[in-house]
């Protein structure tokens, strides 16, 4: 067995980092990366020692295996229970349990981010895959072209389409992000509503995913007067609440714990010292990597 193939197991953080950012679920992720792994070992010894990039086969099985699941889920999407979110990661150090998972397998940049994520979800399953293996992972479209079954000029067609999607959203600042965030925790605390509108754009919007298995806004709540008074009556449904501030996918986030369970973790986009869009995820399955 050659080297490639005595490495192939280190192929598998780069598999995870794809599909995570395909399928925005860890848990899908994983399913997807596994797949590939288990055809690749299911292929005759002859046939895998003809095969002359094993990472590339790899990418390809996992690539197509997330196109599926991406298809499948836009049937399952429409009947799901209020919005869907991405599920959030913590940083490493952040996690209370010792042992590796697949949260620590990766990387936390911009690509990663719950408003980066929240626009790749706009996207059809084909732009999805064009545009994260090129412009995320840098395959060339030829590659690209043997995940999609399309042509290399129509998987950079979809790429670009993908693009202007990702150009229209705001750009993203880190800028006072983690101050901003903090003023508004203590806003949020104090139950102090003029001080939430004041951190608050006036043109924000807060989206809530509670699965239908937890209590969740069904809707998007829009307008930071409205965001703040929600907020407060949140906290008063919800005594012995505590606000831990948390890293949520790469940048600063709050996590919200009762009784030491984390109950809500909450992403924010800020532009000019103000939050402008608030991601809160609560459905306890997509938090399963924040527990203990």
């Amino acid at each position: 067995m050659g080297a490639a193939q005595d490495g192939i197991a280190g192929e598998r953080r780069h598999l995870v980092n794809i599909a995570y950012r395909l399928l925005g679920s860890l848990a899908e992720a994983e399913e997807a990366v596994q797949e590939a792994f288990a055809r690749w070992y299911a292929l005759p010894k002859a046939r895998r020692d003809e095969i002359l990039s094993p990472g590339a086969w790899l990418t390809t099985v996992t690539g197509r295996t997330c196109l599926d699941v991406l298809g499948s889920a836009r049937a399952r999407r429409e009947r799901y229970v209020g919005a869907w979110l991405p599920e959030p990661l913590p940083d490493r150090p952040q996690r209370e349990s010792a042992h590796e998972s697949v949260v620590d397998q990766i990387v936390q940049d911009e690509s990663v981010a719950m408003a980066f994520l929240v626009v790749l979800e706009s996207m059809t399953p084909a732009e999805r895959v064009a545009f994260v293996l090129h412009d995320v992972f840098r395959y060339p479209f030829a590659e690209i072209a043997g995940v999609l079954d399309r042509t290399p000029a129509a998987c950079k067609q979809l790429a670009a389409s993908a693009r202007r999607r990702v150009s229209t959203a705001p750009a993203p600042t880190t800028a006072g992000r983690q101050d901003t965030v903090r003023r508004l925790k203590k806003a949020w605390e104090d139950k102090d509503v003029p001080a939430l509108v004041a951190v608050l754009d006036p043109a924000a919007v807060m989206t809530a995913d509670g699965g239908g298995l937890v209590g969740a806004v069904l809707r998007p709540v829009e307008g930071g007067a409205r965001i703040a008074q929600y907020m407060v009556s949140i906290a008063d449904k919800a005594p012995g609440l505590e606000l831990l501030e948390r890293s949520v996918n790469g940048v600063p986030g709050l996590v919200a714990r009762r009784d030491g369970v984390v109950v809500t973790v909450a992403a924010f986009d800020v532009a000019d010292g103000r939050v402008t869009r608030i991601w809160a995820v609560r459905t306890p399955e997509k938090l399963g990597s924040w527990a203990p």
